[in-house]
C-alpha cells in the first residue's frame, strides 16, 4: 500500500514538473508516454468508469478553451468569423478615428487663429514674444488699455479682415466693463499701517455698439471714458463680450459649417498690488448650427452618419461577443472547480481560477464602450446639436489604441514575437513594487523643489511644473538649461539648488533608471533559462495536460458548447508555449 501511494506521489511530482503544450500535439510520441497513464484517482472506485468518462468530457473541454485559434479551426472546422469582424473593427475604428481627427484639427486651428486675431485687435502694443510678462506699471497705462479694447471693440466691423457680429448679453448691454474692488482699503506705508474690509465689491458699466457706426463717435459712445478705477483697492479690471463667427472651411470637409460664439474677457489683474497689472486675455467658443445653411451646389449627405453607425453596431456586436466570452470562461471555471471538489476533492487556487477570466476580453470591452459612446457623440457634433470635441477625441482615441494594443494578443501565438508580453508580465509585479518605492523619493524631490525653487526657477513654479521638470531631467533633457536659469539672487537658495539638482539627476539617473533596466533585464534572463530547466506546472495545466487527442482527431466535435471568445483566439497566458520562447 505504501509503495502504491509513492508510486501515485511520483507520478503526480512527475507530472507537474514536465513541460505541458496542448495545441498542435500528435497523439503518438513522447507526450503520451508520459502522460497517458496518469490520471487524478477518483473519490469511489465503484464509478471509476463514469467519473472517468466525466474527467475526460471536462478534460477536453478545458483543452479546447486555451487552444490556439488555428487548433480550434482544426478541432471543430468552424471559420473565424470572430477574428474577421474584430478586423473588420480595428480598420473602421482606425478609420473613423482619422476622419475625426481632421475635423477636429479645423475646429481646433480656428479657435487658436481667432484667439491670436483678439489678442491683437484688444491688446494695446501686444506681442506674442511677451505675452506672459505682458503688463502695464502706471494709471494712465491702465486707462489707456481699457479705452483702447473699447475702441477697437466699438470699431470691429470697420477694422477688423475678419467677419464678426456683434451679441448683446442678458442685461442689455454687448459690452460690460467691470472693476473688482474691496469694500474698504487704506493703506498706509509710511506708517506701516493698513485698514482693509475683505468684502468684495463689483462696480460695471455697459457699452452698446451703435447699429450702423456714425462719422465722428457719438457722446453715449464716450461715456465709459467717465469710468474711475479705484487703485487704492483695486483688484481687478475685466473687459466682457461676446462675438459671433462662422468657419467656412469646413466646406473642404464636404461639412456644413459651423457657427461659433466667442465668449471673450479681457483682464487686468491687480490683486498683488505690486505696482504691476497683469493683461491676459480668455477665449471660450461655444458651437452651434447655424440657421438656414446654404451652399451652392451641396446636397445632404449622410454617408458620415451611416458610417458612425455602422461602427456602432459592429461595436456593439463585439460587446456582446466579448461579453458571452467572459461569461462562459466563468460558467467553465465553475464547472471546473466543482469538478475537483466532488470528483476529486480538491480546491483550486485562485491563480488556476483567474486563468479563466482573459483580460484581453476586457481590455476590448472598455474599447468597445468607449467607441460606442464617442460615435453617439460624433453623430451629434456632425448633427450641430452637440461641440464636445475634446471629449468625443478622447474617447476615440483612447478606443483605437485601446484596439491596436489588443492586435499584440495574435502576436502571443507566435513565439518568436510573445517574447514582450512574456516578458512584461514576468517583470510587471517587481517593477510595480520598485516604482512605489521610488515614487516616494520622487514626490519628496517634487514638494522640496516646488517650495524651495518656486521662487527663484520658472519650472519649479507649479507642483506640476515641478514634476515634468524632473521627469525630462531623468530623461536628460533640459539640464544645462534647468541649471542656467536658476537665479542667484538668493546665494543660499542658488547653493540649495545645486545640491538639489545634483544629488537628483546623480540618484535617479544612474542608480534608479539602472535598477529598473536590471529588473526588465533579469524577466528576460529567468524566461530565457526556463526553456532549459523544468518548470512547475499549475494543476489546472497538470489536468490539461493528461488530454492526449490533437486538434484534429474529431474527438471536439461533440463538445456541445464552445467555451472560445469573440475572436476565436483565447489568452494562454499561463501556457508553456508562450513561457518557453526563447530558443
Amino acid at each position: 500500500m505504501a509503495a502504491t501511494k509513492h508510486e501515485d506521489f511520483s507520478e503526480r511530482e512527475s507530472l507537474t514538473n514536465s513541460v505541458t503544450h496542448y495545441g498542435s500535439t500528435d497523439s503518438g510520441g513522447e507526450h503520451d508516454n508520459n502522460h497517458s497513464n496518469h490520471r487524478f484517482p477518483t473519490a469511489m472506485a465503484g464509478h471509476w468508469v463514469e467519473a472517468d468518462q466525466e474527467e475526460e468530457a471536462i478534460r477536453r473541454k478545458l483543452k479546447y478553451f486555451f487552444m490556439s485559434p488555428c487548433d480550434k479551426y482544426h478541432a471543430k472546422g468552424r471559420k473565424p468569423y470572430k477574428l474577421i469582424l474584430q478586423l473588420l473593427k480595428i480598420i473602421i475604428v482606425t478609420a473613423q478615428l482619422v476622419l475625426f481627427g481632421l475635423s477636429n484639427q479645423v475646429v481646433v486651428t480656428f479657435k487658436e487663429e481667432n484667439t491670436v486675431t483678439f489678442k491683437h485687435l484688444f491688446l494695446k502694443d501686444y506681442d506674442e514674444s511677451s505675452y506672459d510678462s505682458f503688463a502695464v506699471y502706471t494709471q494712465e497705462d491702465v486707462y489707456e488699455h481699457l479705452f483702447y479694447a473699447v475702441e477697437k471693440y466699438l470699431t470691429l466691423p470697420e477694422t477688423t479682415v475678419g467677419r464678426y457680429a456683434y451679441v448683446y448679453s442678458d442685461n442689455g448691454s454687448a459690452l460690460s466693463l467691470c472693476q473688482q474692488y474691496y469694500k474698504k482699503g487704506s493703506i498706509d506705508p509710511a506708517n506701516d499701517t493698513f485698514s482693509i474690509d475683505p468684502h468684495i465689491r463689483t462696480e460695471c458699466v455697459g457699452v452698446d455698439p451703435p447699429a450702423v457706426l456714425p462719422a465722428v463717435p457719438q457722446a453715449p459712445l464716450t461715456s465709459y471714458r467717465n469710468f474711475t478705477l479705484k487703485f487704492h483697492k483695486l483688484i481687478n479690471v475685466t473687459i466682457e463680450f461676446k462675438l459671433k463667427a462662422i468657419n467656412i472651411q469646413t466646406i473642404i470637409n464636404n461639412e456644413i459649417p459651423d457657427c461659433y460664439t466667442f465668449h471673450i474677457t479681457i483682464v487686468l489683474d491687480n490683486k498683488a498690488h505690486s505696482g504691476k497689472v497683469k493683461i491676459r486675455l480668455e477665449n471660450q467658443a461655444s458651437i452651434k448650427e447655424c440657421r438656414d445653411p446654404s451652399v451652392s451646389g451641396h446636397a445632404e449627405n449622410y454617408t458620415r452618419l451611416a458610417f458612425d453607425v455602422a461602427v456602432a453596431l459592429v461595436c456593439m456586436l463585439s460587446l456582446v461577443l466579448c461579453g458571452r466570452s467572459i461569461l462562459r470562461g466563468i460558467t467553465l471555471q465553475l464547472e471546473f472547480v466543482q469538478f475537483f471538489r466532488e470528483t476529486l476533492d480538491r480546491k483550486v487556487c485562485w491563480a488556476d481560477r483567474m486563468e479563466f477570466i482573459n483580460g484581453w476580453y476586457i481590455l476590448l470591452i472598455v474599447s468597445d464602450i468607449f467607441t460606442i459612446t464617442g460615435s453617439v457623440i460624433k453623430v451629434g457634433i456632425e448633427s450641430k446639436n452637440m461641440s464636445s470635441y475634446d471629449l468625443c477625441g478622447i474617447l476615440l482615441g483612447t478606443s483605437t489604441l485601446l484596439v491596436w494594443v489588443g492586435v499584440i494578443r495574435y502576436l502571443t501565438f507566435f513565439q518568436k514575437y510573445n517574447i514582450l508580453i512574456v516578458t512584461l508580465r514576468a517583470a510587471f509585479p517587481n517593477v510595480i513594487r520598485f516604482c512605489c518605492c521610488v515614487a516616494v523619493i520622487y514626490l519628496g524631490y517634487c514638494f522640496c523643489g516646488w517650495i524651495v525653487l518656486g521662487p527663484y526657477h520658472v519650472k519649479f513654479r507649479s507642483l506640476s511644473m515641478v514634476s515634468e521638470c524632473l521627469f525630462s531631467l531623468i530623461n536628460g533633457d533640459d539640464m544645462f538649461v534647468t541649471f542656467a536659469e536658476m537665479q542667484e539672487t538668493s546665494t543660499l537658495v542658488w547653493l540649495f539648488s545645486q545640491v538639489y539638482l545634483y544629488t537628483f539627476i546623480s540618484l535617479f539617473i544612474y542608480m534608479v533608471l539602472s535598477l529598473f533596466i536590471a529588473l526588465i533585464t533579469g524577466a528576460y534572463e529567468t524566461i530565457k533559462h526556463q526553456t532549459q530547466e523544468a518548470l512547475h506546472i499549475t494543476d489546472l495545466h497538470a489536468f490539461i495536460a493528461e488530454c492526449t487527442d490533437a486538434p484534429s482527431s474529431g474527438k471536439f466535435r461533440g463538445l456541445e458548447t464552445s467555451p472560445c471568445s469573440f475572436f476565436c483566439c483565447c489568452d494562454r497566458t499561463t501556457t508553456y508555449e508562450d513561457v518557453l520562447l526563447v530558443n
